[in-house]
């Protein structure tokens, strides 16, 4: 994501970053992201012609391509779940993760860094993660190359970023929705301004979490969350 950021407005059409090793990867929240050589790091920067939470929309379609791609190579569609903001999910499993940094221009979103990580070959210790990490060793065989994949995803992405760009965000969401973990289930939801636990309702027409607690209806723009 940092040499994707250096290049981007260089970028005059989406292009991806691939790297099959990192030394100081990250993810959401400057925390640490582990990749052991063989799993897979990428990141596309592109233009997204929108403000922040249309842009912001590019997490629902990088999940879902990803998903796509997943099960292109050979992963059962009822094993993949999807958690909201940013993650994929391998049998209740942290398989993957996504991040998402916006470069302004003006009052738009002038570049956006989507940058992707998978444990293909190999899970990084327990952190604590309400979500244990899992890998793809030992679910598929063959578990494909970090290049196989890249391939997949990018192919995957691009009509999910056609919806966007026709203005059917209600099309992304529903099929987000139709493979969201947990759904009509309760979790809780950890803010900088404290912890709500509630029933997860939907995903609303902005992209918002939606949470029925006993105080009412609330709604997050961005939290973590615990099942």
């Amino acid at each position: 994501m940092d040499a994707a950021r250096e290049a981007a407005f260089a970028c005059d059409r989406p292009t991806w970053f691939f790297a099959r090793h990192q030394t100081a990867a990250r993810g959401r929240g400057d925390r640490v992201w582990r990749h052991p050589r063989g799993n897979f790091a990428a990141s596309l920067v592109f233009d997204p012609w929108a403000g922040p939470m249309q842009a912001a929309w590019r997490s629902f379609t990088a999940a879902l391509a990803l998903r796509d791609a997943l099960i292109a190579s050979g992963v059962a569609p009822g094993a993949l779940s999807l958690k909201w903001p940013n993650d994929v999910l391998l049998n209740g499993g942290k398989l993957a993760g996504i991040l998402l940094e916006g470069l302004p221009n003006g009052d738009r979103v002038g570049r956006l860094i989507v940058g992707i990580g998978v444990n293909l070959a190999e899970a990084p210790p327990q952190d604590g993660n309400a979500f244990p990490p899992v890998a793809l060793a030992g679910v598929i065989d063959p578990v494909p190359t970090p290049e196989a994949l890249l391939t997949r995803i990018a192919a995957a992405f691009a009509p999910w970023e056609a919806e966007l760009r026709a203005h059917r965000f209600a099309v992304v969401r529903e099929a987000w929705l139709a493979h969201a973990a947990r759904l009509g289930e309760e979790i809780t939801v950890t803010t900088p301004q404290g912890r709500v636990t509630g029933r997860f309702e939907t995903v609303d027409a902005h992209g918002l979490l939606v949470l029925a607690t006993p105080g009412g209806t609330e709604r997050f723009a961005s939290a973590d969350i615990a099942y």
